[in-house]
């Protein structure tokens, strides 16, 4: 028996899979002439977690998330990055006895195992991690190596120079000084450092002395590096001419835009400049155009939350609202619901400010207000090309409110989110922006509030009972075990590692109806909302606390009861 029919009747046996499923499937795989696990993957009937967690059994190995392994870089001098990357291998530790533990993620490759012994004589042992953690990791190393050279490089005489002698004029990029320049290197690095980092954001900010260096990870600022003021002119014109930024203008905020393939993957980056008393800040914004793979159980959404959402995206026509601040993940959830939805056999139409990701099948319109594209002259054009479902990134005035709501009663479903702290809050701020209540009524199927909280580390999270105040917290009077932030090398000592977002779903029934064209107050509104099955914010992370998901504190930074 070959080794696709055994993981075939190995998957079955884990129940990843039905047992009639595998002569299909095996049929299929000799078709396309690709691996199981690649098939599998790729029609979604396993995830790489839980096929590496089969892999793991099948093959009589430990398989461990990369994060939980104490690795020595000592052991990187033995090896090059591209050979750790095409093996699909990364060094942990070696014993008293010279044996090499190497985490991979191609198990028992007889091409890794005999480059590793025609290459370096020593015994291993291996263990299990997931290939895609295995390359954030090597990325993430080598792009961290790369800064410290050129910041190295930056604090040379020879820098100064250069820098000096270009007079921060980097147009002249086929020059391979110009391409070799420390202040080039840095920028490069520094955007490519972000990815395995996860930063949502990238500062640049300059100070009197120096310019700093800040990532945004999971929602907080990190600093990264810091270079001298000197180098700044050639920092600011590399990234103004990647952006297409008007290099002479320094008075003015400007907007730009870069393209990157990193990692195989195409990226996109919004740079924004504001002036300021040492010279521009630049932040720049990352948005991974190419792959989005979330799903609802992706995005913290629960079985019973699911089943409202279904009620929902069920509705032929009627307008979807996800509220919550900048940065809470609005556009994502729309995203996966659009997923859904998306059929050849319905016209999806979607104007955006920006387009943050590229979906097949989807008609996405980008928001331009230089040439007055504006959301609701956008909205209108949009009516004119048949939609059934549109989606609008923001509803930010009066007039794209009123067509939007005006579009869900003629027979469209329409996506859309608003800055509100809660949910029932939606439907006041519709009638601020002086949309009828009869049409609020009409229209709103059900309004999604979202926030973003940040996961305490797995690996350095400690659990301990409540204390007084926290019991006061959470509202009760026996104390209870609760999980802690601590902070290790794998969180980067803040105890957090990852978010996941906590809803609060209304759903708009002939009672929230009622209540609406009889001008009921926010309290009402809300209270009615709660006794219907809305569950509020503050409870939704309350259970995450008591699962150990997330921390008190990151409960009292919701700011909301």
């Amino acid at each position: 028996m070959n080794i696709n029919k055994q993981l075939l009747l190995f998957y079955s046996y884990k129940k990843l899979i039905k047992r009639k499923q595998a002569p299909e499937i095996l049929s299929e795989c000799k078709a396309r002439k690709i691996s199981v696990r690649d098939y599998l993957l790729a029609k979604e009937l396993i995830t790489e977690t839980s096929e590496l967690e089969a892999r793991a059994g099948y093959y009589c190995m430990p398989c461990v998330e990369i994060d939980m392994l104490d690795i020595d870089d000592g052991l990187f001098e033995r090896f090059t990055y591209d050979f750790m990357k095409k093996h699909k291998i990364v060094p942990v530790m070696e014993d008293k006895n010279g044996v090499i533990l190497v985490a991979t993620g191609k198990p028992l490759s007889c091409h890794a195992i005999s480059a590793l012994s025609t290459q370096f004589s020593a015994k291993y042992d291996f263990v299990l991690v997931p290939p895609v953690q295995i390359d954030r990791y090597i990325d993430s190393i080598s792009a961290v190596e790369s800064t410290k050279n050129a910041l190295y490089d930056l604090n040379s005489e020879k820098t100064d120079k250069l820098i000096t002698a270009l007079g921060g004029d980097m147009t002249v990029s086929s020059d391979n000084d110009v391409i070799n320049n420390p202040a080039v290197r840095l920028v490069d690095s520094v955007i490519k450092e972000a990815i395995p980092f996860r930063a949502s954001d990238i500062h640049i900010e300059p100070f009197e002395h120096k310019v700093k260096v800040r990532y945004r990870v999971d929602g907080d600022l990190q600093e990264r590096a810091e270079f001298p003021i000197e180098a700044y002119s050639a920092i600011s014109a590399r990234l103004k001419i990647m952006s297409g930024l008007n290099i002479a203008e320094r008075r003015v905020p400007q907007d730009g835009r870069i393209n990157m393939h990193i990692g195989g993957k195409e990226y996109d980056f919004r740079v924004s400049t504001l002036p300021t008393v040492f010279g521009e800040k630049f932040v720049i914004r990352i948005l991974d155009k190419t792959s989005f793979q979330f799903t609802r159980s992706d995005l913290g959404f629960t079985p019973e939350e699911n089943k409202t959402v279904d009620k929902m995206l069920a509705r032929p026509h009627g307008i979807i609202l996800v509220t919550g601040p900048t940065g809470c993940g609005k556009s994502t959830t729309l995203y996966s619901f659009l997923k859904e939805v998306n059929d050849p056999s319905v016209n999806i139409v979607t104007v955006e400010d920006p387009v943050e990701y590229s979906m097949a099948g989807i008609n996405q319109t980008q928001v331009n207000n230089k040439a007055n594209m504006t959301f609701a002259a956008a909205l209108r054009s949009i009516l004119r090309q048949d939609p059934d479902i549109i989606m609008i990134g923001e509803i930010r005035d009066e007039e794209t409110a009123e067509i939007a709501v005006r579009s869900a009663i003629t027979g469209h479903l329409v996506f859309s989110t608003l800055h509100t702290n809660d949910a029932p809050g939606a439907i006041v701020r519709l009638e601020d922006m002086n949309v009828k209540d009869y049409l609020v009524a009409d229209a709103l199927v059900g309004v999604i509030a979202q926030r973003l909280v940040k996961k305490l580390c797995p690996a350095c999270k400690k659990k301990g009972k409540t204390n007084a105040r926290e019991m006061e917290i959470l509202g009760i009077t026996e104390p209870i075990t609760v999980a802690r932030p601590q902070g290790c090398q794998f969180c980067n000592n803040t105890g957090y590692k990852g978010r996941v977002a906590v809803h609060e779903l209304m759903y708009m029934n002939d009672k929230m109806k009622s209540a609406v064209l009889n001008e009921n107050g926010l309290d009402e509104l809300r209270q009615l909302a709660i006794e219907n099955g809305m569950v509020p914010l503050w409870t939704s992370c309350r259970e995450l606390v008591y699962k150990g998901v997330t921390s008190i504190h990151e409960l009292m930074a919701l700011n909301i009861e």
